[in-house]
């Protein structure tokens, strides 16, 4: 995997809320998007920054929904951020939780060596 692949990730599935995103996927489309952002802050075209500011919203929505998805919690703990300071920092802990499988769902354990 590359290291742009959860940024075309989101991408692909801009607008899509459903289905899931793996932990690294999502921390990899967070990190792409903030060295895009600062380095156009830095540059000072404000336009351009503002319009990929607003560019970059829905998909780093549905991102988040898909990751929430992906550790087990409802989409709607999304809110929890509007919670000011606390509220992020428990976005920010369910965020970071391992995947929980789906029923169903054939999951390899690695062997211990």
């Amino acid at each position: 995997m590359s290291f742009f692949h959860g940024y075309i990730e989101m991408w692909k599935n801009y607008a899509n809320f459903k289905g899931r995103t793996s932990v690294r996927d999502y921390w990899m489309a967070v990190l792409v998007n903030f060295i895009i952002g600062t380095v156009l802050g830095f540059i000072g075209i404000e336009l351009i920054s503002s319009l990929y500011g607003l560019a970059v919203l829905i998909p780093g929505i549905a991102v988040c929904v898909r990751r929430l998805r992906d550790a087990g919690k409802a989409w709607g703990w999304i809110f929890i951020s509007l919670v000011p300071v606390v509220g992020f920092i428990i976005l920010i802990v369910m965020l970071c939780k391992k995947s929980v499988p789906v029923e169903g769902e054939v999951v390899e354990v690695a062997a211990a060596e």
